[in-house]
C-alpha cells in the first residue's frame, strides 16, 4: 500500500464517502480535510486512470477540482483513451542551424520538447498556419458550468469556480488558438480536465477557434493528438480529429549496424540475473528518460506517470537487469527506495539519436538469450516463435523459471525486445 492509498482509505472511512456517494451521487471534500492525512497536491492529481488510489478503482470513482480548495468525487468518466496509430513513418523536421540553445539529445522535460517542437515548425504544420507562443503556466479557470457523464449512464452537473489550471503551451495564429497538454512518455489515457478547463476558459476570452491538443514526447517521437469538444458544455463530448507524428532529422540505423553490435558485443550469461518481465521496451526508454532529471522513488513513478506499482517494479527491475539504473534501499522504510541512472545509463541516454539507440540495442544484445534470439532472426529472416525462444531460455539455465507459463511470459519479453531492436532500422 502506498502512502496515498493509505491516506485515501482513512479519508473514505472518516467521512463515510462511499455511503454518501451512493445516496447523493457525489461527495465534495475540502483541501483542509485532505491535508489531515497528506498534502492535497499529492492526493488529488491523477493524470492517468492507472494512477488512481485503490479505493477509487474498486468503486469506479474519479476526482475533479471545483475550486482552489474543494474537489468533487463521483463515478465520473474523467479520462480519454489514447491510441497511437502511425500509418506511415513520422514526418522528419529539422532544427534551424542558427538555434544553439536547444539540445535535441537532451529533451527530458515537457517544456524542452515543446520548445523544440515549436522552433522546428511542428506546431505550424499541425495547425496549418504560422503561430507564436502567447500563453503558458498556471491561471484561474474563472467560472465554468458543465455536465460530465457517469458510469451508470447519467449526467452530473458541475460548477467550477476559480480552480487552478495549467497550460503547457498556448500557440496563436491568425485564425486559431492552440492549447497543448504535454507528457514526456507514451500514455494509455489522459485526464480530460487538463484540456477541458483551459478550453472553456479561453473559449470565452478569444474570438479565435480554440484547438485542444494532447502531446507526448517518447522514444524521440513527437506525437500530437488534435481534439475538439462537440458540445462546449459537456465534458465528455471530446472527439479525436487527427493525430500527427514527427521526428528530428537524424542519422539512420541500418541492419548492418545491429549485426556488427551482435557479433562484437561481450555476451553475459543470463543466469546471473533475475530475468525481466517487461514487454514494452518503449516504456523502458520512457523510464530512463524520466530518471535523467532526478532520482525517483517507486510511488512517485506510479503516481505521476503512466505506470502502476506492479509495472513500476517490472520496469525498474528490467532496467537493473540491463545495468542502466540502480536502486538505493532505505533500511528503515523500503517504500522510500529510490531509483537512479547508472553511469552507463546516463552516458547512453545523453548520446545523439543513432548512438543512443545503438547503445540500448547493444545493452540488450550483451545478454545471451537476446543475442541468440537475434541470431535466429538473422538465420531465418523472422523472429523465432515462442516455443523456439523457450528452447533458448532452457538452454541458458535461467534460475527461477520453473513452469511452462513462466517460460512463455519471459519468451514474450525476449520477442518484444528483439522486435524493438529490429524496428530501429525504420526510424
Amino acid at each position: 500500500m502506498t502512502k496515498t492509498n493509505k491516506a485515501w482509505e482513512k479519508l473514505f472511512n472518516s467521512f463515510s464517502i462511499i455511503e454518501k456517494i451512493l445516496t447523493e451521487g457525489y461527495y465534495v471534500i475540502e483541501a483542509k480535510d485532505i491535508r489531515k492525512e497528506r498534502e492535497p497536491r499529492l492526493m488529488a492529481k491523477f493524470d492517468h486512470e492507472e494512477n488512481l488510489p485503490e479505493v477509487f478503482k474498486q468503486n469506479d470513482l474519479s476526482i475533479l477540482p471545483i475550486t482552489r480548495s474543494k474537489y468533487i468525487l463521483g463515478n465520473f468518466k474523467a479520462y480519454q483513451k489514447i491510441h497511437y496509430k502511425m500509418t506511415k513513418d513520422p514526418k522528419t523536421v529539422y532544427l534551424p542551424k542558427d538555434i544553439t540553445t536547444i539540445d535535441t539529445t537532451n529533451l527530458y522535460s515537457e517544456s524542452a520538447a515543446l520548445h523544440c517542437a515549436f522552433v522546428t515548425g511542428m506546431i505550424d504544420d499541425l495547425i496549418g498556419e504560422k503561430t507564436i507562443q502567447t500563453v503558458s503556466g498556471r491561471m484561474s479557470s474563472k467560472t465554468i458550468d458543465f455536465e460530465v457523464a457517469t458510469r451508470n449512464g447519467t449526467m452530473k452537473k458541475i460548477k467550477v469556480e476559480n480552480s487552478q489550471i495549467e497550460i503547457d503551451g498556448g500557440y496563436e495564429s491568425k485564425e486559431h488558438f492552440c492549447i497543448i497538454e504535454a507528457k514526456k512518455e507514451t500514455v494509455e489515457d489522459f485526464l480530460i480536465r487538463q484540456l477541458y478547463y483551459p478550453y472553456r476558459l479561453w473559449n470565452q476570452k478569444t474570438r479565435k477557434k480554440v484547438i485542444p491538443v494532447f502531446f507526448t514526447y517518447s522514444n524521440d517521437i513527437f506525437s500530437f493528438f488534435v481534439f475538439k469538444f462537440n458540445n462546449e458544455f459537456q465534458y465528455n463530448s471530446i472527439e479525436l480529429i487527427e493525430q500527427k507524428h514527427y521526428m528530428i532529422e537524424h542519422e539512420k540505423i541500418e541492419l548492418s549496424d545491429l549485426i556488427d553490435i551482435s557479433n562484437n558485443v561481450s555476451v553475459i550469461n543470463d543466469n546471473a540475473f533475475p530475468f525481466p518481465q517487461a514487454n514494452s521496451f518503449e516504456r523502458i526508454v520512457d523510464l530512463l528518460s524520466l530518471l535523467i532529471e532526478s532520482e525517483l522513488d517507486k510511488e512517485t513513478i506510479a503516481l505521476n506517470y503512466n505506470f502502476n506499482i506492479r509495472q513500476t517494479f517490472y520496469y525498474t527491475s528490467a532496467c537493473i537487469f540491463l545495468g542502466l539504473i540502480e536502486k538505493e534501499i532505505d533500511e528503515n522504510d523500503a517504500r522510500n527506495t529510490v531509483y537512479r541512472l547508472t553511469d552507463k545509463g546516463r552516458e547512453i541516454m545523453k548520446q545523439p539519436f543513432k548512438e543512443k539507440y545503438l547503445g540500448l540495442a547493444g545493452t540488450i544484445l550483451s545478454h545471451q538469450v537476446f543475442n541468440d534470439t537475434f541470431q535466429e532472426f538473422l538465420l531465418n529472416d523472422k523472429v523465432p516463435n515462442p516455443n523456439k525462444i523457450v528452447e533458448i531460455l532452457r538452454g541458458a539455465n535461467i534460475e527461477n523459471l520453473n513452469s511452462e507459463s513462466t517460460y512463455l511470459r519471459r519468451a514474450s519479453t525476449v520477442s518484444s525486445w528483439v522486435r524493438w531492436i529490429l524496428k530501429l532500422t525504420s526510424k
